[in-house]
């Protein structure tokens, strides 16, 4: 996810990057939770969604056997309630409060300040709340209501494309992934800027470049995972049934 930017107005010179502010030392508490929240955005959630997108979204383009099998890998990890609520769940939302928190305080300046940047920032904004309530609703859907995935794994490609098979549905995926692809990647870059990871206006402008790359890559293979699921035979979401010649069919005891 995004890492924020300082709710003040951006500037250019004593070191700033346009239209984003650099993280100080000597605010307090608010610094301490500025930091968390910016490095919460890379580790574990920027981390988690890369995987999720990149990995176990992708398997689904090796049909629902292949997408069943990392969905029982990820459902049998050890402790795995705890590694989602400590690892998934805790960060996201302190990220996603935190930052709506920083949005409320913040002052939107793109009309004073017209840089790319500053622009771009703004997006970052945005589609960080598309993302989490995107996050939100697909959470729900699939870990809490519904048919237990980690209990029947080979139902999971179903339970996924029932919904993506709907055109409304549909376009609610593409926006999530869309805004939680640009969030991450944005953040990327402004996690290096404002932690200084990445120094110097050219070589700024060179890692943007490769930020947006990688946005490109992550939603070009979210679009492909969607595709998949849109693409197969419907499949079962009841356990013990299974797909025979594009027909469900409940297998014998």
């Amino acid at each position: 996810m995004a890492s924020a930017a300082s709710s003040t107005a951006p500037r250019v010179g004593d070191g700033a990057v346009k239209g984003v502010a650099p993280l100080r030392a000597g605010q307090g508490t608010s610094f301490v939770l500025r930091r968390l929240h910016s490095l919460s955005g890379i580790v574990p959630v920027g981390a988690f969604l890369a995987e999720h997108i990149l990995v176990s979204n992708s398997t689904a383009i090796g049909g629902p056997d292949a997408y069943a099998r990392q969905v029982s890998f990820l459902a049998n990890l050890p402790l795995v309630f705890f590694l989602e609520l400590f690892g998934i769940w805790l960060p996201i939302a302190f990220h996603a409060l935190y930052g709506f928190y920083i949005w409320y305080r913040g002052e939107g300046n793109t009309i004073a300040y017209p840089w790319t940047g500053n622009w771009m920032y703004t997006a970052q904004r945005w589609t960080g709340g598309v993302a989490f309530a995107y996050i939100v609703w697909h959470t729900w859907t699939m870990r809490f209501s519904g048919i237990d995935l980690h209990a029947y794994p080979n139902a999971s490609f179903g339970k996924v494309q029932a919904e993506v098979l709907h055109t409304s549905l549909f376009l609610f995926y593409v926006a999530g992934l869309v805004a939680a692809s640009w969030h991450l990647a944005y953040g990327i870059w402004l996690f290096s800027a404002k932690w200084g990871i990445v120094s110097g206006e050219r070589a700024r402008k060179r890692f943007l470049v490769l930020c947006l790359a990688f946005f490109f890559v992550l939603t070009g293979a979210g679009l492909a995972s969607l595709t998949s699921f849109r693409s197969h035979p419907q499949q079962p979401m009841e356990p013990g049934t299974v797909v025979i010649n594009n027909r469900q069919v409940t297998e014998s005891r």
